[in-house]
């Protein structure tokens, strides 16, 4: 049985705000099916799940959790937007692939400092800043130290405790940014505000950042697909 499925569909109805009852209806089976669909309890047929394709305006693909974007879209190397300086992207000694994904994360780092603006916190945007650069920071250090001739007086933290106060660094920035994000005010600092601007779904993503979102959602998929083997799924 699909896993991402049951997710999935409940996911869209109640982004759209539809109840159990009407989607069940509009779908032509009864809400009690629909149910267990959503619980992951029973699995549906093909033509269900055209049907809830079309019903919704995504793709299969989508609905399976084969693609992370509801179009279905396969992202490729051209369909990255350049946010390179110089406006060149140069194929590194890593070949396409680096290149590829270091493209994903530069565009998704310009989509989350976008939406970290419109939670109206400058608490939130200044941590999630903060929590990027010593994560930069930390494999750069990585990368530095892979030619033992690079000299470690380049930094003032010694390399012995570099990684693990760096690491520290990041868990308080991560802390902070979730505890404003709920609206608990770290250290007097102002707090995320709920509005229709910093509610997010995957078509309004898609939406408001039609080169960049591509990248987001696919760091997303590639993230969660490493925890996932993290924890011994399949």
């Amino acid at each position: 049985m699909n896993s991402d499925f049951p997710r999935i569909i409940t996911l869209l109805r109640k982004e759209r705000g539809i109840s159990q009852k009407n989607a069940a209806s509009a779908l032509g089976i009864s809400q009690a099916l629909l149910s267990h669909y959503e619980k992951g309890i029973r699995e549906c047929g093909l033509e269900f799940l055209v049907k809830t394709a079309d019903y919704y305006n995504v793709s299969c693909d989508y609905l399976l959790g084969r693609s992370p974007e509801p179009a279905g879209k396969t992202i490729s190397y051209e369909d990255i937007p350049e946010q390179d300086l110089n406006g060149k992207e140069k194929i590194s000694a890593g070949g396409v692939m680096a290149s590829f994904n270091k493209k994903l994360v530069v565009n998704a780092a310009a989509v989350l400092f976008s939406l970290a603006q419109k939670t109206g916190s400058s608490t939130v945007l200044k941590e999630v800043s903060s929590y990027l650069m010593l994560a930069i920071y930390k494999m750069f250090r990585v990368v530095y130290s892979a030619n033992p001739k690079n000299d470690q007086r380049f930094f003032t933290v010694p390399e012995v405790t570099a990684q693990g106060s760096s690491s520290a660094a990041m868990a308080i920035c991560e802390a902070n940014a979730y505890a404003a994000s709920k609206g608990i005010s770290v250290n007097g600092g102002d707090t995320a505000k709920e509005t229709d601007e910093s509610l997010i779904t995957a078509n309004s993503l898609s939406e408001e950042y039609p080169g960049s979102a591509s990248s987001l959602l696919n760091v997303i998929k590639n993230s969660e697909a490493r925890m996932h083997i993290l924890n011994g799924e399949k």
